[in-house]
């Protein structure tokens, strides 16, 4: 027997919108705004008809879902969505007519996402929904005005070699226009990781990143990579870490055997969990760890012959899609070997945040799965 609309809703979308911090409740026409403060209100009139579900938060309406049943696909959906925004009509917003910022669409499997307020914003399939304190986190954002920061402060930085600024300036640009895939390829030699810490020094600068996931696939590479955020230099006389945090999973002594005052602070396991706007910081992790605390250990990567087993107290944790602004993945031609790729991308699919990926060699899966936006020239040249 086919699964109704009615049924998707109760057994899916209810669920997964209660497990991510909204209250789903029937629209009751004598109950005031102010009562909502993280509620999901089912039925909610419009002048166009009646929405699926109204997002309030703190007594203010900020997002809409349509609904529909798990065999139709919700993408074509979303118009829906944007036509009952236009039709709210007590709202302290208005975005070129739209009267809520936020839109989904989902069949309860899939969920697409448009952020109304930006005339030229794309819709995205998202890994979850946001919660509540998510979409107030978002709309307290201005991008646009992020990004032009890049443009008033161009990457000067003395100590970067002429193709490393060409490849952050790439970079800002491609967010500037909305991209979220985005492939850098630098050759070997060129210096990837020192461009890159200057470029998350930029995006939290600007603005558009508060909170930044660098991954690697091997923990002496996380080491290294720390490393390098320590010794980078941003502003004269402060290092990296002297301007934001920078965390780091536990290292084992192999991965930093000959490193001298390696003194790594390990990331609070709130800072995943919990996030927040007040938190600005850099987390470097293996990919293998970071699927094991989305997903839990039964769905970690393989163990392979020259990875040592991931450490026994990486365990499931309830971190939202938010979590973080921006998600680098350095290496990223790699795949994790051809029958592992999934697993790999469903570690960047999971976070609702820009991603950037690096890479000497760009491998066919990558560049389909990432926008090659720059490729440096050889270290000789």
């Amino acid at each position: 027997m086919k699964e109704s609309e009615r049924q998707t809703r109760r057994r899916r979308i209810n669920t997964r919108l209660r497990d991510w911090g909204w209250e789903v409740v029937p629209y009751k026409p004598d109950v005031l705004p102010s009562v909502y403060t993280h509620h999901a209100v089912e039925e909610y009139p419009t002048n166009t008809g009646s929405v699926d579900y109204a997002l309030f938060y703190k007594g203010n309406i900020i997002g809409v879902i349509e609904a529909k049943r798990l065999s139709l696909g919700p993408q074509n959906v979303l118009v829906q969505a944007q036509r009952y925004a236009r039709g709210i009509s007590h709202s302290s917003f208005n975005f070129r007519g739209f009267k809520v910022p936020f839109a989904y669409s989902t069949n309860g499997k899939i969920i697409w996402f448009q952020d109304l307020r930006e005339e030229k914003g794309y819709s995205r399939r998202v890994s979850n929904f946001h919660t509540p304190e998510a979409l107030w986190e978002m709309l307290q954002k201005d991008i646009q005005r992020s990004c032009r920061w890049f443009k008033e402060n161009p990457n000067q930085h003395p100590k970067l070699r002429y193709y490393q600024i060409e490849a952050t300036r790439a970079i800002e640009e491609a967010i500037s226009q909305g991209k979220r895939k985005i492939l850098v390829a630098m050759a070997t030699g060129t210096g990837k990781t020192y461009a890159m810490v200057s470029q998350v020094y930029r995006l939290m600068k600007s603005g558009v990143a508060r909170r930044i996931l660098f991954l690697v696939d091997r923990r002496a590479l996380a080491a290294q990579a720390l490393l390098a955020f320590k010794a980078f230099e941003p502003e004269p006389g402060f290092k990296f870490d002297q301007v934001y945090e920078v965390y780091s999973q536990r290292f084992k002594r192999e991965d930093i055997e000959g490193v001298r005052g390696f003194d790594p602070k390990l990331l609070p396991e709130s800072y995943l969990t919990h996030p927040s706007p007040s938190h600005a910081f850099v987390y470097i992790s293996t990919i293998q760890r970071m699927r094991i605390n989305l997903f839990g250990r039964e769905q970690a990567f393989e163990t392979r012959d020259d990875e040592p087993e991931e450490e026994v107290e990486a365990a499931k944790l309830d971190i939202p899609i938010h979590a973080f602004d921006v998600v680098i993945a350095d290496e990223c031609h790699r795949g994790y070997t051809a029958t592992e790729e999934g697993k790999w991308r469903e570690v960047l699919d999971y976070f609702d945040a820009i991603t950037i990926g690096l890479t000497a060699t760009p491998a066919a899966h990558t560049v389909a799965y990432f926008c090659l936006l720059y490729t440096s020239p050889s270290p000789r040249d």
